[in-house]
C-alpha cells in the first residue's frame, strides 16, 4: 500500500499537481524531480505553453521555407523551429517524462540521430558557415525527424521499413 501511494503521489508531481508529503519524495529525488517539483504549471498554463512553444516552431519552420535558397538563414530557422516544436511536449508531459521517453530503449538511436541531426545543421550553418554542409545537416535533420516521429507510432518504423525494401528491392 506505501509503495502505491508513493507511486501515485510520483504521478500528481510529474502532471503538476501539489504534493501532500514532500518529505517521503525528498529522499530519492533527482533534479529533474527538483525541477518538476518547483515549476508546476497548472493544466491551463501548460495548455497555453504548449500551444505557444508549437505555434511558434510551427512558424519558424514555415518562415524558413522563404529563405530556402540561403541555406544558412535556413538551417538555423528550420532546426530551432524543430527544437521548439520538440520542447512544446515538455509543457503537456513535464520534462522529466519527456527524457524519459525520448531515452526509452525503443527510440533512444532515433532521439541520438535526431539530435546529433540538429546539433550538426546548426553548426554548419553558424559556424562553418558552408551551404553544403548545411543543406546536408537539413536532410540528415528532416529524415531524422519523420524516423524520431515514428517511433511514437506502433509499427510504423516496421511498416516504413517493409515498404522501403520493398520499393527498392533489385531482384525480380
Amino acid at each position: 500500500m506505501e509503495k502505491m501511494n508513493q507511486a501515485f503521489e510520483k504521478m500528481k508531481m510529474l502532471v503538476g499537481m501539489e504534493v501532500e508529503d514532500e518529505e517521503q519524495l525528498q529522499q530519492d529525488s533527482s533534479f529533474i524531480d527538483d525541477l518538476n517539483r518547483n515549476c508546476t504549471l497548472s493544466t491551463k498554463q501548460r495548455l497555453y505553453g504548449f500551444a505557444i512553444c508549437l505555434a511558434a516552431g510551427i512558424t519558424c519552420t514555415i518562415l524558413s521555407m522563404l529563405v530556402f535558397f540561403k541555406p544558412i538563414k535556413f538551417g538555423i530557422t528550420f532546426s530551432f523551429g524543430n527544437l521548439l516544436a520538440l520542447g512544446s511536449t515538455a509543457f503537456l508531459i513535464g520534462p522529466k517524462r519527456q527524457v524519459t521517453m525520448m531515452l526509452d530503449p525503443v527510440r533512444i538511436y532515433a532521439t541520438a540521430i535526431y539530435i546529433a541531426s540538429i546539433l550538426i545543421a546548426l553548426f554548419s550553418a553558424v559556424y562553418v558557415r558552408n551551404k553544403l554542409l548545411t543543406f546536408l545537416g537539413i536532410i540528415l535533420e528532416f529524415g531524422a525527424l519523420i524516423w524520431y516521429s515514428l517511433s511514437y507510432i506502433p509499427f510504423a518504423r516496421s511498416m516504413v521499413s517493409k515498404i522501403m525494401v520493398q520499393c527498392f528491392d533489385t531482384e525480380f
